[in-house]
């Protein structure tokens, strides 16, 4: 059963390997979500493992891979983050934490300000809108290398819908 929180807006679930996670992006962009609906956090170490140059191409990976270049380039300050985001439209690395975030969360980052940066992962993934108690157990995941989605369901039948695909498909930590 999915754990429920206060903030049931977003839907997210972890997922240990590219494979898991392509499947449960695919079925959301299959079931009508647009790619710009879907946010993709990982760490940069993660990024490169499962979506390196020699890897598949595919619409995850290409999501991933996104705000990269701009991200290493711009620093760690909230007006540069700002504008990466501006610039980059959805997606940027956030240097210092070694973290690839793509998705509406980005902006959500980005407008947390040096507050989110400053505490760190769990900082940056709460100032993106992702409750504490989901924050702290994704903070670990992340570390770990992988990778998690979320994405804010269209109904309750959607809810449930990627509650069952999620696990039949080996997601963690699916909350609603």
């Amino acid at each position: 059963m999915v754990n429920r929180t206060d903030d049931a807006g977003m839907m997210t679930a972890m997922f240990r390997d590219r494979e898991s996670a392509e499947r449960a992006y695919n079925e959301l962009r299959a079931r009508g979500y647009d790619k710009d609906d879907i946010n993709v956090i990982m760490s940069d170490e993660a990024r490169k493992r499962h979506f390196d140059d020699d890897a598949e191409e595919t619409e995850l990976g290409n999501k991933s891979l996104e705000g990269t270049g701009a991200g290493s380039a711009i620093g760690g300050t909230l007006g540069a983050i700002v504008g990466a985001v501006a610039a980059i439209g959805t997606s940027v690395a956030i240097p210092g934490l070694g973290l690839v975030v793509a998705g509406p969360l980005a902006a959500g980052l980005a407008g947390a300000g040096a507050g989110g940066l400053t505490g760190g992962l769990i900082g940056a993934l709460i100032g993106a809108g992702i409750p504490e108690e989901r924050a702290k157990v994704y903070e670990t995941g992340i570390k770990e290398g992988n990778i998690v989605l979320g994405f804010k369901p269209h109904s309750a039948e959607d809810a449930r819908y990627f509650e069952t695909h999620f696990q039949k498909h080996r997601g963690e930590h699916i909350y609603y």
